[in-house]
């Protein structure tokens, strides 16, 4: 039996399942709003558990995956270590997770239960590969990608990227773990016409030759540097895109991390940096949502345009009521293009709501609560664009 999704609204006795990591934010945050909003207490199923093969579902409930990062016991059973900083793992971490979501949804639709989202959309999802081709299918703006689609070229080394870059005529690009989450191992990687090489990137590479995350994002500036660390990381698979240039806010590189939920752009935060990469985690401080809207305004553009992009993303994944859209601006703040659909990018505490989302004074977690019921869905059929920047 398979699992049913719910997009009926909830009544005020529905019984919530969140499976996830026990004393983990992400579940704290989720069950304080199902409090908030008056329902039943939330029940926790843990990651632990579901991975062993186990998981006790009800009839009537409805259930909720939430990240199952930050557990070490839970990142030796999906990556085969527990150390988090360690950069390798993540096809071993790809493979055992969707196996996991497939054998959670048989249970929980063999339960008389209901999932909130669809199992089958993780494997694109999750493979940045995959979740290109999706999105420039359906006419979302993504960066030009020599690797896009299951039929890409496969990246089996560092010899491999330079000819990928060559051949699609792209002197810098990000090489991406296809399987990676937070920058974890993410190098930007540029080369010029003497065919000097550089890369920016978190990734420290021990002497015996493992690859660590590092809080500080660091510089290579030799091809033999930079080659090392891609040849270790081809073997859980890369895929390359184009560095395309950000707008700048106070002289920093600025993106925005777009939360859409149940097809409408909910909350937005925008990211500065002096490097490429604009996460908090590596330094990243958040800028000024207003100067961005003003400086889109200025440009001849609509704020409404940059937010429908988000949209028309999240609806590349019609089963997955919450993402959180990586929107790239260009320089000059008149056009915009998506770097990544994170299935858990809600993780933005205190963030309220935009005004006109149905979210104002809501964070993401509560705005969630409230479309599961409300049973409202936003998604519409959207005029498909150029996926070309």
């Amino acid at each position: 039996m398979h699992a049913r999704l719910t997009h009926a609204p909830l009544g005020k006795s529905a019984r919530l399942v969140v499976v996830g990591n026990p004393g983990n934010r992400r579940v704290a945050y989720f069950r304080d709003a199902v409090r908030a909003a008056g329902l039943p207490e939330a029940r926790v199923e843990p990651w632990l558990d579901v991975l062993r093969g186990g998981g006790r579902f009800h009839p009537g409930e409805t259930v909720r995956l939430e990240s199952p990062g930050e557990d070490p016991e839970v990142e030796r059973l999906l990556r085969g270590t527990d150390d988090p900083t360690r950069v390798e793992g993540t096809a071993r971490w790809y493979a055992a997770f969707t196996a996991a979501t497939a054998r959670l949804a048989r249970t929980v639709g063999d339960a008389g239960a209901v999932l909130v989202d669809d199992p089958a959309e993780p494997a694109v999802l999750f493979d940045k590969r995959l979740a290109h081709a999706r999105l420039r299918a359906a006419g979302v703006p993504v960066p030009d990608s020599p690797t896009s689609g299951a039929a890409g070229p496969p990246v089996r080394d560092w010899a491999d990227v330079r000819s990928l870059m060559a051949a699609a005529e792209l002197p810098r690009v990000f090489v991406k773990l296809a399987h990676g989450s937070s920058a974890s191992g993410v190098l930007a990687v540029e080369t010029n016409g003497t065919g000097r090489v550089q890369a920016t990137t978190s990734v420290e590479r021990a002497p015996d030759g493992c690859l660590f995350n590092s809080l500080r994002v660091r510089r290579y500036t030799t091809e033999r540097e930079v080659a090392a660390i891609v040849d270790a990381l081809a073997p859980d698979g890369l895929h390359i895109e184009r560095w395309l240039p950000k707008a700048a806010q106070h002289g920093r590189a600025a993106d925005l991390r777009v939360v859409v939920i149940d097809g409408r752009a909910t909350h937005a935060v925008v990211r500065t940096s002096r490097s490429p990469m604009t996460n908090l985690h590596l330094g990243g401080a958040r800028g000024d949502l207003g100067a961005v809207r003003a400086a889109v305004s200025a440009a001849g553009g609509r704020w409404a345009d940059a937010l429908e992009v988000c949209e028309r993303a999240a609806d590349a994944f019609p089963g997955t009521r919450c993402v959180g859209i990586d929107l790239l601006p260009a320089v000059g703040w008149r056009r915009f293009a998506v770097g990544e659909v994170n299935a858990f990018g809600d993780l933005l505490p205190g963030l309220t709501g935009l005004p006109g989302s149905g979210a104002e004074g809501q964070d993401t977690y509560a705005a969630q609560v409230t479309a599961l019921l409300s049973g409202n869905n936003n998604r519409t059929t959207r005029t498909t664009g150029t996926s070309t920047t």
